[in-house]
């Protein structure tokens, strides 16, 4: 196994613009400041992005799932809310408004364990806010669907617990990814959807923020999947992986279990149809995929019912997405060789090609 782990805490970048030290972590170790950067402003990107999901199966009610993005990503911004009804299939919504040039404009901040991130216009108001040990998300979309407002309240409870951190290059100068995954926090509030408002359940319910800055290439594919609930009694998580940056220092695949994080090696997600890496159209998305994990610690069954798809072409900036939701069934291998039997756990994989 390759994976290095990094545990001193220092900065990202070193003179010359490039990873200090690559690796993985358990929190944010890597300082990040975007005056180290060595590449044109246009060229940061800067995301914070969460997801949170409610398994209605144990209340005899509606899945549901709700997205939100504050995005800068140098020469555009994304900022977007999704609704989704991950056991329905062909019900979602997404709505998405696109700025030009922004490149710091929108002022996230360079760790995810402080600062509160704030965007609004005449559609949207939406803000991440935290305060010790809680995340915050508050926020109107006004003409989110059909004339229907979406209305958010939500908040995430975030123990003292293990991250997947990971600082990666690219193999381009002045290129790097880093990025923090929280799963299993938490999730209690309200969205209200035009009429209709859904609750999550801090027993059940919970929420995962993908955090992450850095300079990209133009033109990527990556696999990415999570998902958090339960497991013969662990609280679980699992973030898997791949296609995105230059791996061999670590990759970014691991499982939690009660707030530890247990490291794996490479994971292969395997859609049926799916003949190449940026092959989009073969796909066979609502077919079940198997994930394999090169140690045998992580087997899975992905049955899918849910294909979030969305498609931009603009010529210069390009995306082609699926995050697809389903149900994962298999088992997970812990460090210390206990086997964990993962039953009709509610999560998404997604395949994504963006050139931007």
């Amino acid at each position: 196994m390759r994976n290095h782990e990094v545990t001193t805490e220092q900065y990202l970048l070193n003179s010359q613009g490039e990873i200090a030290e690559p690796g993985w972590a358990r929190k944010q170790v890597w300082t990040y400041g975007r005056n180290s950067i060595q590449a044109p402003r246009m060229r940061i990107k800067e995301w914070d992005y969460y997801l949170v999901m409610h398994d209605g199966k144990p209340y005899g009610d509606r899945s549901f799932a709700a997205a939100f993005t504050i995005s800068d990503d140098g020469y555009v911004g994304l900022q977007s809310c999704s609704m989704l009804f991950p056991d329905a299939p062909s019900s979602e919504h997404t709505s998405t408004i696109l700025n030009l040039f922004p490149m710091g404009k929108i002022h996230l901040p360079p760790s995810s364990s402080e600062g509160d991130v704030v965007y609004r216009d005449r559609k949207l108001s939406l803000a991440y806010r935290k305060k010790k040990r809680c995340r915050m998300i508050q926020g109107t979309f006004r003409d989110f669907h059909e004339g229907k407002k979406l209305e958010v309240d939500i908040q995430l409870e975030e123990p003292d617990m293990d991250t997947m951190v990971i600082a990666t290059p690219f193999d381009r100068k002045h290129a790097f990814y880093y990025n923090q995954k929280i799963n299993c926090m938490r999730a209690s509030g309200t969205i209200t959807y035009g009429e209709e408002t859904f609750t999550l359940h801090p027993d059940t319910d919970f929420g995962t923020l993908d955090w992450g800055r850095g300079v990209w290439t133009y033109d990527n594919t990556w696999y990415w999947g999570s998902g958090n609930g339960y497991a013969e009694g662990c609280v679980f998580g699992f973030n898997i992986g791949h296609g995105f940056g230059n791996t061999k220092a670590a990759t970014e695949n691991v499982i939690f279990c009660n707030g530890k994080a247990h490291k794996l090696d490479d994971v292969e997600i395997r859609i049926p149809g799916d003949v190449s890496l940026y092959d989009m159209k073969s796909p066979k998305y609502m077919e079940p995929w198997e994930i394999h994990e090169s140690g045998g610690r992580f087997e899975m069954t992905f049955t899918p019912t849910l294909d979030r798809s969305a498609k931009m072409d603009f010529k210069v900036i390009v995306s082609d997405q699926h995050q697809v939701f389903g149900r994962m069934n298999g088992k997970a291998v812990l460090d210390d060789g206990s086997v964990l039997k993962v039953s009709d756990l509610l999560c998404f994989i997604e395949k994504v090609h963006n050139k931007y």
